[in-house]
């Protein structure tokens, strides 16, 4: 990997989890430490993250928690039209997932008027949007806080999936390509994933266009 796609990779990490240690990315790109700290210094110097002692957080990721926004903005038209189609695809008395992200948010501002619905999240945007509603019978993992996404992650959110069972999985995305199938820039989002995948007896991958031919760090597994 050339340095400048190290960095974007790093980079990519960073944005999903909010921050990283320098000895986790030392293991993950399987370079020195100096070499890392090389890295986010340049990436410092580029405005995109601030160094700190052994690590390196996102800049601004402060402001969004307190405001509950996500960062990612793009496309949301392409997005909500999304959304609009995968609300046709549920029915009252489903039990779903929502899987965090913007376009699973897109989806959860669709979802009123259902009865007996139960949705299970691993976002806690989402939650605060479907919370009130009384119609929906609400359930949100436990797991790992990772700011960017305002999502709950790691191996206790992946272990709540154990021996349940729902109706239909709405899965999000960052790239897809042929050759590595689904990939995401946090390596903790993988075992929440599978675990959301091996639960429902349909999945639905939503994720606009843009996210095509793109090739996240960590792989899912093929389509």
């Amino acid at each position: 990997m050339l340095p400048n796609q190290r960095r974007e990779k790093i980079f990519e990490l960073i944005k999903e989890d909010g921050h990283a240690k320098v000895t986790q990315l030392s293991r993950i790109f399987r370079v020195t430490e100096v070499t890392i700290r090389q890295d986010l210094e340049k990436l410092e110097k580029e405005g995109l993250i601030m160094r700190e002692h052994g690590g390196a957080h996102l800049i601004n990721v402060e402001s969004n928690v307190k405001n509950i926004t996500l960062r990612n903005q793009e496309n949301l038209a392409e997005k909500a039209s999304i959304a609009r189609r995968a609300v046709e695809l549920i029915n009252d008395g489903d039990t779903i997932i929502l899987d965090s992200g913007s376009t699973t948010t897109e989806i959860a501002k669709l979802i009123n008027g259902f009865r007996n619905l139960t949705v299970i999240t691993n976002a806690l945007n989402i939650a605060l949007i479907l919370g009130g509603d009384p119609g929906i019978n609400l359930v949100v993992t436990g797991g790992e806080f990772k700011a960017p996404t305002l999502s709950l992650t790691g191996q206790k959110a992946a272990d709540f999936f154990n021996n349940l069972h729902v109706d239909k999985l709405f899965l999000a995305t960052a790239g897809i390509t042929l050759k590595a199938g689904l990939t995401y820039p946090s390596i903790s989002d993988i075992v929440v994933k599978r675990a959301m995948i091996e639960s429902a007896d349909v999945v639905y991958l939503v994720a606009d266009s843009a996210k095509i031919g793109r090739n996240a760090f960590a792989s899912l597994g093929t389509l």
